[in-house]
């Protein structure tokens, strides 16, 4: 029997300069764990310019994860944060009860062109901590642990694998991990997770020899003992975590166990409630008229 239950094919979507490959949410398939959202954007290098400009808008009941392979990215948020997002470094901007953030390529970028190859995914709180305090933490790049075997590197980006644990917050049971294999180089895939998927986003690579296709999600089977491996090189991101008792619901950037709370959010953004970007505050994304992309009901 296959190691693999389920293959997501992703939306995607061309944004002129690059393209961005949604998996979760899906009409297939709503969380991996805590992952309710994944999204793979890149390569691509953005022209002379603004580049990214991502405008402040807002968000409750969950948790950017921002990781890069290449390029770089300006947050700030109505916590008053100012991070510039770098490869290899993670930044976790927990939104609870509600936060506003923008996304931008750094000024000083603006005569030159800039790469951009990164993961941008969102975890769903769990019951209990969805209206917590909005945070906001970034990892740097060399305090997230590595393992190096000669066949593959991977960094432990959050949660605990190949007996690492990352220093990242994870408000439920959580797993994340960015793995580089070596031209005929292989990796078990920790089988502890409720929940796990892997998808490939570089090179070449398969999972218990079955090939993987770039950008596709794989889910693994709950407590399968399985490998990465590649022949002649590749990157894949593994994730997943507990996997969740209640419904999430999705709706533009808002994610919530209850549908009135989304209702409320949509009121409060359209009404001005929301904290301002003290540092980006004259521009802002409104809300939707139409049915955003995300919408999971």
């Amino acid at each position: 029997m296959s190691a693999i239950t389920q293959t997501i094919t992703p939306t995607t979507h061309d944004l002129g300069a690059f393209q961005v490959r949604r998996v979760l949410p899906s009409r297939h398939r709503r969380m991996v764990g805590p992952f309710i959202f994944v999204d793979e954007f890149g390569p691509a290098t953005l022209p002379e310019g603004p580049g990214m400009a991502v405008r402040p808008h807002p968000h409750i009941n969950l948790a950017t994860v921002t990781y890069l392979f290449e390029g770089a990215i300006d947050h700030r948020d109505s916590l008053g944060t100012f991070q510039t997002i770098r490869p290899g470094a993670v930044n976790l901007m927990t939104a609870g009860s509600g936060i506003v953030h923008s996304e931008r390529s750094p000024l000083e970028m603006q005569d030159v062109g800039k790469p951009m190859f990164g993961m941008q995914t969102w975890l769903a709180l769990p019951d209990g901590k969805e209206e917590m305090d909005a945070a906001f933490e970034n990892v740097g790049a060399a305090d997230l642990p590595i393992l190096d075997d000669g066949g593959a590197k991977a960094r432990v980006i959050m949660g605990s694998l190949w007996g690492q644990t990352a220093p990242t917050t994870c408000h439920a049971e959580t797993i994340y991990a960015d793995i580089l294999l070596f031209a005929g180089g292989a990796i078990p895939v920790d089988a502890e997770a409720d929940e796990r998927a892997v998808m490939l986003v570089d090179g070449e690579g398969a999972l218990d020899g079955a090939p993987l296709e770039k950008y596709m999600l794989y889910v693994i089977a709950p407590g399968a003992n399985v490998s990465l491996s590649s022949q002649a090189g590749g990157r894949a991101m593994l994730l997943g975590g507990e996997a969740f008792a209640s419904e999430r619901h999705v709706w533009w950037n808002f994610v919530s166990s209850s549908k009135e709370r989304i209702e409320q959010a949509k009121a409060d953004w359209k009404e001005g409630r929301f904290p301002i970007v003290p540092e980006d505050p004259e521009e802002y994304i409104p809300l939707p008229e139409n049915r955003p992309k995300t919408v999971t009901d």
